[in-house]
């Protein structure tokens, strides 16, 4: 069976810790479509999340990363697409709800206020809890 493809893009405020989290994910058997960017100069973050909402409408990948200095701009800008559910978490009880209850197809993390081995908890959580389902199905038929 392939590997599940995910998407993972930054800021230029993200990029290291975008790096380390595409290390991580090919460790663990993940596919990585890497959307940059490729390096340090400065970025518009809505062009990395517009890049990266894309691949997953377009079935390039399955679920996706972003990163910037707080996450609060790339989960703005990645929701501005309906079949998007992006997340921002600080912990793995925002990483594991959010995949219960709202069934999440996008982590969102800030590279300037988690350590790295939050976000990569938060991502490793994130990738290993199931939809629930049930009677949060409804909600999310809501909002897509």
């Amino acid at each position: 069976m392939a590997a599940e493809v995910i998407a993972i893009a930054s800021d230029h405020a993200g990029i290291d810790a975008k790096d380390a989290l595409k290390t991580v994910l090919t460790e663990w058997g993940y596919e990585v479509l890497d959307l940059g960017p490729n390096s340090a100069g400065s970025v518009d973050y809505p062009d990395f999340a517009d890049a990266l909402t894309t691949a997953i409408g377009e079935g390039q990948a399955a679920r996706g990363v972003l990163l910037c200095g707080t996450g609060i701009g790339m989960s703005i800008a990645a929701n501005r697409k309906p079949f998007i559910r992006a997340a921002l978490c600080h912990g793995v009880t925002d990483a594991r709800l959010t995949r219960q209850h709202n069934d999440a197809n996008v982590l969102v993390v800030g590279a300037r206020t988690l350590g790295i081995q939050t976000r990569k908890d938060c991502l490793e959580t994130f990738l290993n809890t199931e939809f629930e389902g049930g009677r949060h199905q409804r909600r999310i038929d809501k909002m897509s």
